[in-house]
């Protein structure tokens, strides 16, 4: 081939990709459905009154702590349970709905609907938190002290923002005579903070028990409403949790020879344990951008960004590799992370150490295996006498359905949209692991949301120091649930909830 047909070729191979690029650029806009706009003036709003706040104050003061799997305070969850049956006496008392207490601190309430042909969806939460050290924060963490109209108190926003807000919605729809076309349930775990071993998978049996075989979707918490957060984008963007990260637990074990330090052999167990994991730590596993949920994710916002970003985005397929980010948040959704969490060795400072043990800990991208990351590691660390051993292990989670016909996704989507109307919505990946593992079997269309505004700075209030959250936050949280039971009341997608005379 001449050198004139060889640039020939090319010319035609850049103007077709050229074309292909443009084309996606400018047509790469997901569905985006006319909502009514949730608004404070509407009959059927629900108004963040008095009673209603200090009722989720009373929720957030009660410590339902879970301190290790099996180890949780069993009698502030009764108490827990106790406050819920005292705040929502309709939802308690209905014929329309049946309460069953699984493995004596979960519930699992069932909601009747008339048309027995829909299949039925699922909306779940957590009851317990996670300790909190009182001296580091702001205001006592089990107070529900409000500040500039922020409630401060461990679990403000993971998760009994969510357990407050689907009950106070569906008390709200039971004193207007809400009767459900669609069945649904409601299931609090006691012990997800845990892993949910005995609450949530507790109640996953439950409902295989009952016969249970398929839901329309499930809904637990997961990712929020973000600002400023995104560069580029001036929209405020909530994300809903598509996928799941796995984990992987190994513990690195080398034997070594004991004996006194004045005497020391070439290389001891703890020279060994520690070269293999510096190895480790500079050896990232490779970027699998495009393979799993943030490839939609960034395909649904492209449209939002400036025109260079929108073209990159909206082809992932020829820019992949251009689209890398060292920051730590960036960084742990387009790869599986490695984390060095723990590494002993040695008894005196006066004695060779004869064994020594690291402990790493990988969060796992959806397109990997656990058996990939253990080959990996081992391969990398390319040293027999440094034993790999699984301590605790969890497939990530693929990717739940997030296309335009799929009804799980857009009522969540269009409900988020009807209470935060600026907001653009796309799918994302969850990077740590919640309850909705234990209920995988009944439905592929998993998602995780939580109807929490955050700004930058705030991701460090999950599991940290001064959870909070505001008084209007929690009035949309309330809001966006009633949203929720009211649009998957339909037994098709369509134009989301006209407010007033719908009920």
């Amino acid at each position: 081939m001449s050198c004139k047909q060889i640039c020939i070729t090319l010319a035609a191979v850049c103007s077709v990709l050229l074309v292909i690029v443009l084309v996606r650029t400018f047509t790469l806009v997901p569905r985006k459905d006319a909502v009514i706009a949730c608004k404070t003036a509407d009959s059927d709003f629900i108004k963040l009154t008095d009673q209603i706040v200090k009722r989720f104050q009373r929720a957030l003061q009660i410590k339902t702590i879970s301190f290790k799997r099996g180890e949780y305070n069993r009698d502030q969850l009764l108490l827990l349970s106790s406050h819920l049956e005292k705040s929502f006496p309709l939802v308690h008392s209905s014929p329309l709905v049946k309460l069953d207490i699984i493995a004596n601190y979960s519930r699992l309430y069932t909601i009747t609907g008339s048309n027995t042909s829909l299949t039925p969806y699922l909306l779940a939460a957590h009851l317990d938190v996670v300790p909190a050290i009182p001296e580091e924060w702001e205001f006592p963490p089990f107070e529900a002290q409000i500040k500039d109209e922020y409630i401060y108190a461990r679990g403000a926003i993971d998760f009994k923002q969510g357990i407050m807000g689907i009950l106070e919605a569906l008390e709200y729809l039971l004193s207007k005579g809400f009767k459900p076309n669609r069945s649904f349930y409601i299931a609090f775990g006691h012990d997800e903070e845990v892993t949910g071993v005995d609450g949530a998978r507790a109640v996953g049996q439950e409902l295989q028990a009952r016969g249970l075989k398929k839901l329309e979707f499930l809904l637990d918490e997961g990712l929020a409403v973000l600002n400023g957060f995104i560069p580029g984008i001036q929209k405020t963007v909530a994300l809903i949790g598509i996928g799941e990260k796995g984990f992987l637990t190994l513990k690195l074990h080398v034997k070594g020879e004991a004996g006194h330090s004045s005497m020391p052999l070439k290389e001891t167990a703890i020279g060994i344990l520690a070269k293999a994991v510096v190895k480790i730590e500079d050896n990232p596993l490779p970027s699998m951008l495009g393979y799993g949920p943030e490839k939609e994710m960034l395909e649904h916002l492209a449209h939002e960004m400036p025109l260079a970003a929108r073209i990159i985005m909206s082809n992932l397929w020829l820019f992949g590799p251009l689209v890398f980010s060292q920051k730590p948040a960036t960084n742990a959704i387009i790869r599986t992370v490695t984390s060095v969490t723990m590494f002993n060795g040695g008894v005196k400072t006066n004695v060779l150490p004869s064994d020594a043990t690291a402990y790493i800990n990988h969060r796992i991208h959806p397109a990997q295996s656990i058996q990939e990351i253990i080959d990996y590691d081992r391969a990398i660390i390319n040293d027999d006498r440094v034993k790999l051993s699984v301590e605790d292990s969890m497939v990530a989670a693929s990717g739940s359905p997030s296309g335009e016909n799929d009804f799980g996704y857009q009522i969540i989507s269009n409900s988020i949209r009807q209470i935060w109307t600026n907001a653009t919505t796309a799918p994302g990946m969850m990077i740590g692991n919640t309850d909705t593992k234990h209920y995988k079997d009944f439905t592929n269309n998993i998602y995780r949301f939580s109807p929490t505004v955050m700004f930058p700075g705030d991701e460090k209030r999950f599991h940290g120091v001064n959870e909070r959250i505001s008084k209007q936050n929690f009035e949309q949280a309330i809001n966006f649930y009633y949203h929720i039971i009211v649009n998957s009341d339909r037994s098709t997608l369509s134009i989301s909830h006209k407010h007033s005379d719908e009920l």
